[in-house]
């Protein structure tokens, strides 16, 4: 019996991490040389102490004699050394599946074809994102809120904190019930995401709590965007279901806190906390509505706020 043989498969390699605040994000190696360093520079950037600044490389050479490919891992002379299946080396040939040990991180050496690609970013979507609102998850927050300081921090530019909660959410499934209660929640995450520009980052924290950072904002444009979010949450109508469908709406209302970075804090886990205690008096003194966690400037005022109706 003839068989016909298969065309060869379109590989291409990539590091997948399988530890850390990246894991199952497949990054494709696609150039002749890939830096693995915990530099901003770096091609692939690893947040880790333990990490050398530039740590170890990753090189795409030709065989002379076959033309065929081959990756080989290069120590930069890092501190802690970087590991190849639990071994310390100086420069290796990696083989399909290999583990790499760098700092605390473990990355596999894969060669994928499109699909494995594909499949690799919707294992990393459904860990690193809120099941119900498509936001990411808070997880997830953190570690694109840590990184995008490490930018600010470098390019010397600055962003904003918002931290949300729904007023009186508990009633509304007291009211109308639990689906009615996870409709609403997926609804204003679409009303969050909505209201947000381009490359600027929500998620759900769980329960009624959700979060989001502003790109290049300042204090005043984060003002104007969180009033546009609490504006459009106040006006919208909610699904209430019964039996599985939508029959009425219900109203409700949210309550946002602000902080800026740097001016209230460059620490990123501090910026959360002081937007959240903003949230917090903004529940206290009424709900719907929008605190900053300080005062704005002379300068700030100028740029000018919409009038809130």
């Amino acid at each position: 019996m003839n068989e016909t043989k298969r065309p060869p498969r379109d590989l291409r390699p990539a590091l997948v991490f399988l530890s850390g605040d990246l894991l199952a994000v497949p990054i494709p190696l696609e150039r002749e040389e890939v830096i693995l360093g915990r530099a901003l520079e770096a091609d692939v950037r690893i947040n880790d102490s333990k990490v050398s600044r530039q740590h170890a490389k990753l090189t795409t050479m030709v065989k002379s004699q076959t033309g065929e490919l081959e990756y080989v891992l290069t120590d930069l002379f890092s501190r802690n050394g970087t590991f190849l299946n639990g071994e310390k080396i100086t420069r290796e040939i990696l083989q399909n599946g290999d583990k790499i040990t760098i700092g605390e991180h473990i990355f596999r050496f894969d060669l994928l074809d499109e699909i494995d690609l594909e499949y690799q970013k919707q294992i990393r979507r459904l860990l690193s994102h809120d099941d119900l609102t498509g936001l990411l998850s808070s997880r997830s927050f953190f570690s694109e809120l840590r990184r995008e300081a490490a930018r600010a921090k470098a390019e010397i530019r600055g962003f904003c904190v918002l931290m949300m909660d729904i007023d009186h959410f508990k009633s509304v499934n007291d009211t109308f019930g639990h689906l009615t209660g996870s409709k609403t929640l997926e609804e204003i995450g679409f009303c969050i995401t909505q209201n947000l520009r381009s490359g600027d980052v929500a998620a759900r924290f769980g329960g009624e709590e959700f979060a989001a950072f502003l790109l290049d904002a300042s204090l005043t444009q984060a003002i104007v965007a969180a009033e546009r979010i609490r504006a459009e949450i106040e006006n919208t109508e909610f699904s209430v279901v019964r039996h599985g469908k939508p029959t009425e709406t219900h109203r409700i209302t949210i309550s946002i806190g602000i902080a800026s970075y740097p001016m209230d804090s460059s620490d990123p886990i501090e910026l959360v906390e002081l937007a959240d205690s903003a949230l917090y008096r903004a529940k206290r003194e009424g709900r719907n509505r929008v605190c900053a966690y300080r005062a704005l400037s002379e300068e700030e005022l100028q740029e000018g706020l919409p009038s809130r109706d």
